[in-house]
Formats: C-alpha cells, sequence, structure tokens
C-alpha cells in the first residue's frame, strides 16, 4: 500500500508498505490496553489463569521497529484480537 493511501500521520506520503494482519479468536483485551501489551513483561493475566512470559509481542514490536515499521492492536474482550504490522518495502 502507498502511504498516502492511509490517513495515518506515521506513514511518509511517498513510501510503499507492505501490510501483514494477523488475527486470533482468543480471550482478547480491552481497547485501553492496546500499547500496554506491547512491553516487555506486560500481561494481562497471571500464569496461573494465561501461561506465557509476556515477551512475545515485545519482540514482536521490536522487530516491527528496527524496520522502521509500526505495528496496532484492536480487540475486544473475549472477542479475540487483531494485530496490524506496516513495513516498509522500500
Amino acid at each position: 500500500m502507498k502511504g498516502s493511501e492511509s490517513d495515518n500521520p506515521y506513514f511518509s506520503p511517498e513510501k510503499n508498505y507492505c501490510h501483514i494482519r494477523v488475527k486470533d479468536n482468543g480471550i482478547g483485551f480491552e481497547p485501553h490496553f492496546n500499547e500496554r501489551i506491547f512491553g516487555v513483561f506486560q500481561k494481562l493475566h497471571s500464569k496461573e489463569v494465561y501461561a506465557g512470559t509476556g515477551i512475545g509481542l515485545a519482540i514482536v514490536k521490536k522487530i516491527v521497529d528496527n524496520h522502521k515499521g509500526l505495528i496496532t492492536a484492536t480487540s475486544e474482550l473475549n472477542k479475540g484480537a487483531s494485530f496490524d504490522i506496516y513495513i516498509p518495502a522500500d
């Protein structure tokens, strides 16, 4: 996609971007957590409730950042989540 096709101010209008969307049908999360979930060791539930270390999305964000890209998350509680990744193609 061309940056000029988006209303996101992060995108450079003259650049092309690859868009990757990953969706799941898991537990989801409340919208006010959509930035917090990318922090290292930031889990919304304890290990007793859901397994995991809380570093997976932080690693993904770091990789996307290193490629000068953008990752966003949208979700509704108990309705899964959607992650959109944009990486400059040039």
